[in-house]
């Protein structure tokens, strides 16, 4: 990596951030708007996803590794969560003991999720603001 790269480097961190923050508040929209969906396509009611994050990684030429920010590496299905089942005989999708099985999907852990994900956001956004003013100010004092 050449000295101009290097000086873009800590926006370029925070900008992977605000990717993934991003992917991860889509997710999370998806997951509320899916919240009372017993039936999708499929079959089934509405699964609730997670994104899962992994960092960016270089190897060196010399075999050392540099972390160079974090992806949303994928979203995947929540299998930890269980779906809960109601008893509603007169659902349309009711099964044939009359229960209705809802989403995996908790309205206030989705919600608490977003708040998370919004802060995380704006820590990134806020970095990335503060690299701007520094490189301002550099190139005031590099003009003289």
């Amino acid at each position: 990596m050449n000295g101009i790269d290097r000086f873009f480097e800590g926006m370029n961190i925070s900008a992977t951030g605000l990717s993934a923050e991003r992917i991860r508040m889509n997710v999370i929209t998806q997951n509320l708007a899916g919240a009372n969906l017993t039936k999708v396509a499929g079959g089934g009611p509405y699964v609730r996803r997670v994104v899962e994050f992994a960092p960016l990684v270089e190897t060196l030429p010399d075999g050392r590794q540099e972390y160079r920010g974090v992806q949303a590496e994928r979203i995947a299905k929540d299998t930890k969560s269980e779906h809960i089942k109601i008893y509603d005989p007169g659902h349309s999708h009711a099964d044939a003991d009359g229960y209705v099985t809802l989403p995996n999907v908790n309205s206030l852990q989705e919600m608490a999720d977003m708040v998370t994900a919004m802060r995380a956001y704006e820590a990134n956004l806020q970095a990335q603001q503060g690299f701007v003013r520094m490189t301002t100010q550099a190139l005031q004092l590099a003009r003289g």
